[in-house]
């Protein structure tokens, strides 16, 4: 059955073309006229999506064509507009902008055709007249199926200016525009050196800060013309829903415990999602605040986000440190993505050169830099059998990090690096992925895209199982080989 669900990807015509804050404001003035709007960002970002989500009201979900299959991403799609009025997706980077220069994998264009949305383009206009033609124009006949509906100028000098380009896009025959935002005319967003300050930390994160967003969009754009071009997106024929799934937990009597406030943070909500669905239940706890980890739990996943700005915290709470630990020494999975490796980690020194001591289980210390350490998607061969897979089975994902490890953990006894690395250039990494066999912990930088690869979901939860029932749960063993834990 054939469902028109209204859907609008902004995207911009470069980085930094106030794609964010013209989403947020997009969503929030939807919304703020009573409509269920869902968001999507393109691409592996973790922290726009928690501003989407404080918009909306709703889980944010992620679209990514090089890290998930075209079947996963319109599934997924499908499923979560199915109660939603329209869908608004923000795009990521410049339009064609992706992990190749000769395609469009990993773009905003990508995710536009396969889910037939219309595109308004954002182009910073400052200093610009009649060029925005041409740009647009370039834009518009670029890629065979890329619908671009409406312009949107940011950084637009004054009436006259909008007037100009107004004239320039009509007389040309290309899209209109449907809004024209002055400089400083929608609220900044605070950022960090992976990005936005995600909006569970903004101190400004507020309704009233979402309504100056929903006030400021509905002075500059034209909100009809916005939605008459999602509405006017050609009928998208939502799949069937994923397939059905029995559950390798169907009691939902297994638990992963996942680390979650300000300091861990970066995680896709369809991990969760498709967590549920294999019976499998969230534990939600905080390292920065809590003592001990939730009861009765069968694994642990520390996930990515900011521990080095909370070290201090973090190396303070040692009721969650011991909880840890011991947790660590059961036998059970250990998951740690990123900041969760940094954690893992016997200490961080911070970028101010202070130095913490840390959960001293991966056997290394790590080290925050000035500059970027790793930006890219990535694809990882499995050199062993581990948590998410077998030797040999291949998964997607992306580095983003400012963190290093100061000494390799192989060189200690009972760890081997069981990721074999491809950028997505074809280039060949150095061996990652530090996994402690009998201890069932692996610690890496690379964040995998785990829910749209179904084998790594129900290995994981079948060793869950299998363990619970061995009677793991209740069983200590003994302290982790290869060092000591102070």
């Amino acid at each position: 059955m054939t469902r028109t669900i209204p859907r609008i990807l902004i995207a911009g015509a470069q980085s930094s073309s106030g794609k964010t804050t013209l989403t947020l404001g997009l969503v929030s003035a939807l919304r703020r006229r009573g409509l269920k709007v869902q968001a999507f960002k393109v691409g592996p970002d973790y922290l726009d999506p928690t501003w989407l989500a404080a918009a909306s009201g709703r889980p944010c979900y992620n679209l990514d064509g090089w890290m998930a299959v075209r079947d996963f991403v319109e599934r997924l799609f499908s499923r979560v507009t199915r109660d939603a009025d329209l869908a608004i997706i923000e795009g990521v980077m410049g339009l064609f902008d992706g992990a190749q220069s000769s395609g469009m994998a990993g773009s905003s264009a990508e995710i536009a055709q396969w889910l037939q949305a219309s595109v308004v383009l954002v182009v910073n206009v400052r200093g610009m007249g009649r060029s925005i033609a041409p740009i647009v124009a370039g834009f518009a006949d670029f890629e065979e199926g890329v619908l671009i509906c409406g312009v949107i100028a940011n950084h637009c000098g004054s009436e006259r200016h909008r007037a100009i380009l107004t004239e320039a896009l009509a007389s040309s025959g290309q899209p209109m525009l449907v809004g024209a935002i002055p400089r400083m005319g929608i609220p900044e967003l605070r950022s960090r050196h992976l990005g936005l300050v995600t909006a569970d930390l903004a101190q400004n994160c507020s309704p009233a800060v979402m309504e100056e967003f929903a006030i400021a969009t509905e002075r500059y754009l034209d909100l009809d013309e916005v939605l008459r071009i999602a509405h006017a997106a050609p009928p998208f024929r939502p799949l069937s829903p994923f397939p059905a799934h029995r559950g390798t937990s169907p009691d939902h009597s297994i638990c992963l415990a996942v680390a979650r406030d300000e300091a861990f943070h970066f995680y896709y909500q369809d991990l969760f999602d498709e967590l549920d669905r294999r019976g499998c239940r969230i534990a939600f706890f905080s390292p920065l605040r809590e003592s001990s980890l939730p009861q009765d739990i069968d694994a642990l996943y520390l996930g990515g986000g900011y521990p080095e700005e909370f070290a201090e915290i973090l190396a303070a709470n040692e009721g969650m440190i011991d909880s840890l630990r011991r947790f660590a020494r059961s036998g059970r999975p250990v998951y740690a993505e990123c900041g969760g490796l940094i954690y893992l980690s016997q200490a961080v020194t911070t970028r101010e050169a202070k130095r913490y001591p840390l959960l001293g289980i991966l056997p290394s210390e790590t080290r925050m830099l000035d500059h970027r350490k790793r930006l890219g998607y990535v694809e990882v061969t499995l050199k062993a059998d581990t948590l998410w897979g077998k030797a040999g089975d291949r998964l997607r994902g992306h580095e983003f990090h400012y963190g290093e490890l100061l000494s390799d953990p192989t060189k200690q006894d009972g760890w081997t690096a069981v990721y074999g690395r491809r950028l997505q250039n074809g280039v060949r990494e150095a061996p990652e992925g530090f996994y402690q066999r009998n201890s069932r912990i692996l610690a890496s930088f690379v964040h995998l895209h785990l829910a749209s690869c179904a084998t790594a979901l129900e290995r994981f939860v079948d060793m869950c199982v299998r363990i619970r029932s061995e009677g793991s749960l209740h069983t200590a063993k003994k302290p982790i080989e290869g060092h000591n834990i102070p």
